[in-house]
């Protein structure tokens, strides 16, 4: 019983740390993976886009679903706000969020993936 009590208090203390820390809980190749996605999505969007596709509100909440994920486990970079931007670049139009978004890929390393 004391060994739980010990094991449930150090996994307490270390998801503390990791909340107060603002950083992820996951690795770094999981990270990267998910800002490749990020990156990939907001992409497929801007392509269908310029395209006038049909599937264009698709692929919007796509990048969206992906942004809300890097929100999540605190991805952002300093003074970035993806998803905020990513909503408003899909549902308003917003050409500076738009161009937040894209700048976020370029600082993870994706800005081959976005326009």
């Amino acid at each position: 019983m004391l060994n739980r009590r010990r094991a449930v208090r150090a996994a307490g203390v270390v998801c503390a740390v990791a909340l107060m820390s603002g950083c992820s809980s996951y690795d770094p190749e999981q990270a990267k993976a998910w800002q490749r996605d990020y990156c990939t999505k907001l992409g497929s969007w801007q392509k269908a886009r310029n395209a006038t596709d049909p599937s264009v509100e698709a692929a919007g909440y796509a990048a969206i679903a992906v942004a809300k994920v890097l929100d999540r486990e605190h991805l952002d970079h300093d003074g970035s706000h993806v998803l905020d931007d990513t909503a408003r670049a899909v549902t308003a139009g917003d050409g500076e969020a738009e161009g937040r978004a894209v700048a976020y890929c370029g600082s993870s390393g994706f800005e081959t993936l976005v326009r």
